[in-house]
């Protein structure tokens, strides 16, 4: 809002009165409280301890101890959408956020870009005076606008934070991250084998922030939106605190739900008569298909712990074990922060709000994996190999997920898990505590609320009217409504009386103390969605949605599926999206730029994201180096050592480098396969050499794994050759881009000279060329499964 100056102006300085108002930056109103808002990821509501969860959680237990625990909050069952009704109070499809961004489907309520007239928290409070920070996970960015040439329109700093450091999608290697610092990427301060881990790096940057600010102006308030990625997949946690649990998960999934819903029975987590719903709640393969015989998708069948073998049974408790430590380890980092907060007398009037964006994650499948880059590839698991890399897991050489049986431990008592409308997928821990303005200690609270709500309990809290406008732009309405009356009440009644819900094809609605919800599978393709069947719970007193009452009250049935279409017309929910991984993936979506036959990188740029680098996927490609080297010294070496080229990491990539004075190139499949080939004669030397690799393809094995002959060139000259196959689908679900004199970030390959970042030295990189001329072909299947494996 401008304010208009109130001075006098005269020719003369002297003859005119200033008026500094309009010039003064926003200032909060005097003891306003600063607000760290700390947002988990796929954790499930029952996980941490103080929720009834077999993991350890002694910082998360402190603010739970110091404020209010929520039993009945709720989110839309996926990352994006929950964390932009977090941001804006405004319902997922009203955001444009029916699924994550990368499957934005270019209509209203799915385009993946949040309208500006749904301005963000950050935005209006920054324009009332406080410092606006992000540390951590984003996911509210189109993919296309995740690079370096992009607007920066959707970034944190595009939406009113003035600092932030993170990642921009959905996921990324805690060991090995995607970094970005402002409007630029960056490489992580230190190796995993010097101690770096994401969550503690992003938890330093989070204290430096607020220093910084803190050492000018201590009286300023600040609000942080603190996102570690903890625990969305790869599962990663320094092997201190995997090992704080080894054993705690041998009686597997199934007997961890009933100690679990023991333990939130004895809190007054959930009533006491809950019950606990079947581990295949809404059928499996063998006994379910859709309206036309259509599978039941088969990653979302959970086997029963006495159907797996020893050796089965021994790999998912670590898959577990590594789980648990990785949260206890984010778990840790909230008490730094907290730590900083009490010793400098700040945790007395900082609002902390700690919640799950969504339900325990099934997107392991059956069987979880130690490199997701397999399953995204199409490459089944071997259990063989999976439990040769038992010691390995959570560390840098895995990129590992559990099977879906933990995700149901993890959301006991409910049924499912994220992407679905059952409370699995929606009901998640939430937890407020602000010693100065909340009386109650320790309490639980049973109102039914939802991520919309808490822009507006916030904006309550510290007493700040809603902007009429942000940026010149008109705002819209909140459907989220305070939960300020909560925090000293617990026996009133919920301010909410209404929640749709609406994800990939799933559907449910809340209305006073009621839930109604479909069996229909998500990302099924089923269709059919007038066809579905729609269950009915008396969830004030059947938390878990055991008792399905949708015979004995056909009648509230019918007034629930009405109310369900009136609330998804209001919130412009349509149209609805159950399609199949593989048709999401291969809806057009507007590009940077479109492919082309050849692509030219030079040295010193920054990573080229997979999303927006040359795609060279079941294809023949020729990748050619213009350098110079310099003449051979007296010991007859040339000096010249190093990356030329690097595209993706050990769980999948290529590089071209030298080594012993010669040409190299390897290629690694999904990270089971290293394939290497040297040149045969020592590199030339002289200006403007051409030293490539060509790779001629010639067969498939099995579909989409193009087969070949990898050649290696100087000049026009063949110096080496063997034969490879190549990945069908991405190299990496997040990070690891296209890099030229270097191998940023994970290696492709520890085949290479010197240390990271193993760049090339003794000569000079003029440009990398890329040609992919031939027939172009994408397997499409291989590349859906990789998008929604980043959800």
């Amino acid at each position: 809002m401008s304010v208009p100056f109130k001075g006098k102006i005269n020719v003369d300085i002297r003859d005119s009165v200033p008026d500094w108002s309009p010039f003064v930056p926003p200032k909060a109103p005097e003891g306003a409280p600063n607000v760290v808002y700390a947002v988990l990821d796929d954790v499930g509501f029952s996980a941490m301890s103080c929720y009834g969860g077999p993991i350890e959680t002694p910082n998360i237990d402190r603010i739970a101890g110091s404020g209010v625990r929520y039993t009945q909050w709720h989110t839309t069952a996926l990352c994006s959408p929950t964390r932009s009704c977090l941001l804006t109070g405004r319902n997922h499809t009203r955001n444009s956020m029916a699924c994550i961004t990368e499957a934005a489907s270019g209509f209203p309520n799915a385009s993946g870009v949040i309208p500006p007239e749904n301005g963000q928290i950050q935005q209006i409070l920054g324009e009332r005076g406080w410092n606006t920070y992000m540390v951590g996970k984003w996911h509210l960015c189109p993919e296309a606008e995740m690079n370096l040439a992009s607007s920066r329109r959707n970034w944190p700093n595009g939406r009113g934070f003035e600092r932030w450091y993170g990642f921009l999608g959905a996921e990324t290697s805690m060991w090995y991250p995607e970094l970005m610092y402002d409007s630029h990427p960056v490489d992580p301060p230190r190796s995993p084998e010097e101690g770096y881990h994401f969550g503690e790096d992003i938890t330093d940057k989070a204290l430096e922030f607020i220093k910084d600010a803190k050492v000018l102006a201590p009286e300023k308030p600040f609000f942080l939106y603190y996102a570690p990625g903890a625990a969305h997949a790869p599962h990663h946690a320094p092997k201190e605190w995997i090992e704080k649990f080894k054993g705690r998960f041998d009686m597997g999934y199934e007997a961890i739900r009933e100690q679990t819903l023991a333990r939130q029975k004895e809190l007054g987590i959930v009533p006491p008569d809950t019950e606990l719903p079947p581990i295949n709640p809404i059928g499996t393969p063998e006994t379910r298909t859709g309206p036309k015989g259509e599978p039941f998708p088969a990653l979302d069948y959970t086997r029963p712990w006495d159907s797996l073998s020893a050796e089965e049974q021994r790999l998912f408790c670590r898959m577990a074990e590594v789980y648990a430590g990785f949260l206890a380890h984010a778990d840790a980092q909230i008490g730094r922060l907290l730590d900083y907060l009490e010793e400098t007398g700040q945790r007395e009037n900082t609002m902390v709000i700690l919640v799950s964006d969504n339900g325990a994650s099934g997107e392991g499948g059956p069987n979880g994996s130690v490199n997701e880059m397999k399953f995204a590839n199409g490459i089944p698991d071997d259990i063989a190999e999976n439990l040769a890399m038992l010691d390995e897991l959570g560390g840098p050489k895995t990129y590992n997920h559990y099977p879906n049986g933990w995700a149901m431990a993890f959301n006991t008592p409910f049924k499912m898990w994220k992407r679905y409308e059952f409370a699995g997928g929606t009901s998640d821990p939430c937890i407020i505590s602000w010693p100065a303005g909340i009386a109650a200690k320790g309490e639980i609270r049973e109102q039914y609320h939802h991520a919309i709500d808490l822009v507006p309990t916030i904006l309550d809290a510290l007493g700040i009217e809603a902007p009429e406008t942000i940026a010149g732009h008109v705002q819209s309405h909140f459907d989220g409504v305070s939960m300020r009356y909560s925090f000293d009440a617990a026996a009133l009644p919920s301010a909410r009386e209404t929640q749709f819900y609406s994800m990939l094809g799933s559907r449910s609605i809340w209305h006073s103390g009621w839930t109604a919800v479909t069996t229909h599978p998500t990302i099924s393709g089923w269709s059919a969605f007038a066809q579905d069947t729609w269950e009915l719970y008396h969830t004030d007193v059947d938390r878990s949605e055991t008792h399905n009452l949708a015979e004995q009250e056909p009648e509230r049935l019918q007034e629930m599926i009405t109310l369900w279409y009136a609330e998804a017309g209001a919130n412009g929910a349509f149209p609805l999206d159950d399609r199949s991984a593989l048709e999401i993936i291969t809806t057009p979506r507007p590009m940077l730029t479109p492919p082309r036959n050849r692509y030219v990188y030079y040295p010193g740029l920054a990573d080229v994201p997979e999303s927006q680098a040359v795609n060279i996927r079941n294809r023949s490609y020729a990748i050619g180096a213009l350098v110079d080297i310099p003449e051979r010294g007296s010991n007859g070496a040339a000096g010249v050592s190093g990356v030329l080229f690097a595209h993706g990491s050990r769980f999948g990539g290529h590089a071209l480098y030298m080594k012993d004075n010669r040409l190299h190139y390897v290629y690694s499949f999904v990270g089971s396969l290293e394939q290497k080939i040297v040149a045969d004669t020592e590199l030339p030397t002289g200006e403007n050499v051409v030293l490539s690799a060509a790779f001629e393809k010639d067969g498939e094995d099995p579909p989409g794994v193009a087969t070949g002959t990898l050649s290696l060139y100087h000049g026009d000259v063949k110096v080496g050759e063997g034969r490879i196959r190549t990945q069908p689908g991405k190299f990496s679900l997040a990070g690891d881009g296209l890099c030229v004199g270097r191998d940023s970030s994970d290696p492709v390959t520890q085949d290479y000279p010197g240390t990271a970042p193993f760049a090339f030295t003794g000569g000079t990189i003029k440009r990398v060329a890329i040609d992919v001329s031939g027939d172009p072909y994408l397997d499409l299947e291989r590349e859906a499964v990789a998008m929604m494996a980043r959800e």
